[in-house]
């Protein structure tokens, strides 16, 4: 008596590997942990994009000062940010620079490392923070340039690496401090910070600078598990 089409298809079916009994069982159990490791990074995922960011705040912001209280140091690292084609400083990073020059004649830095990003012949983030400073009252002689501060990361591994700092100031805006000073504590400078919030930014630019440092959070996370070099390196430069 012949078979019918489904007991063919069937039979058709137990011949190939993976449709085996034994093989489907394997699949789905592979299945399930599948998902169960997907829902696991998910909720991984969401903590860290969430929560990263507050608990950082939280836990960092121990070591944040005034200008009158931070304790002396002998260098303030200052972090770069957007110059226009004009090379005027944006807002942010004059207050920065500001901020560190303050800090100098109250005192309480000898030196400032001013780094920044100088990708490009016609970008160049320190050697404008440096004109600043200086028309500041600020000594040639007591500034150190670092062109390669490409990122936060990139500053502090060279603060460390290259400057060979074990202590620093580091001057940025308060939504910034507690990302820096934890990368920076992470790779050996012990930084304490302070805020360089002078004045009230567009509300445009706070926005997107907030939002900016959820997945900059996540990247740092990362690169403090790797700790990899920064992407330019050189001779050391002892402050």
């Amino acid at each position: 008596m012949g078979s019918t089409a489904g007991e063919r298809f069937e039979l058709f079916l137990a011949v190939i590997p993976v449709f085996q009994p034994g093989r489907i069982g394997t699949m789905r159990r592979r299945f399930k942990y599948g998902i169960i490791i997907f829902v696991i990074l998910l909720g991984t995922s969401t903590a860290i994009i969430w929560f990263g960011p507050w608990w950082l705040s939280w836990y960092f912001n121990r070591f944040v000062y005034s200008p009158h209280a931070v304790p002396a140091e002998r260098v303030a690292i200052v972090f770069g940010a957007r110059i226009y084609p004009d090379g005027r400083l944006s807002t942010m990073l004059q207050d920065r620079v500001e901020t560190a020059v303050q800090l100098y004649q109250a005192g309480k830095v000898q030196k400032l490392l001013l780094s920044g990003d100088n990708r490009f012949a016609d970008y160049n983030e320190p050697g404008r923070m440096l004109d600043y400073a200086v028309s500041r009252g600020v000594p040639v002689e007591n500034i150190q340039l670092d062109y390669a501060g490409r990122r936060t990361y990139d500053t502090c591994y060279r603060a460390s690496a290259i400057f060979q700092l074990e202590s620093a100031v580091l001057v940025t805006q308060s939504f910034h401090l507690p990302r820096a000073l934890f990368i920076c504590r992470n790779l050996g400078v012990e930084a304490v910070g302070v805020s360089a919030d002078l004045r009230n930014y567009h509300p445009r630019s706070i926005r997107w600078s907030t939002l900016r440092e959820i997945p900059a959070t996540i990247v740092a996370l990362f690169d403090e598990i790797r700790q990899r070099p920064a992407a330019v390196l050189g001779e050391p430069i002892p402050l």
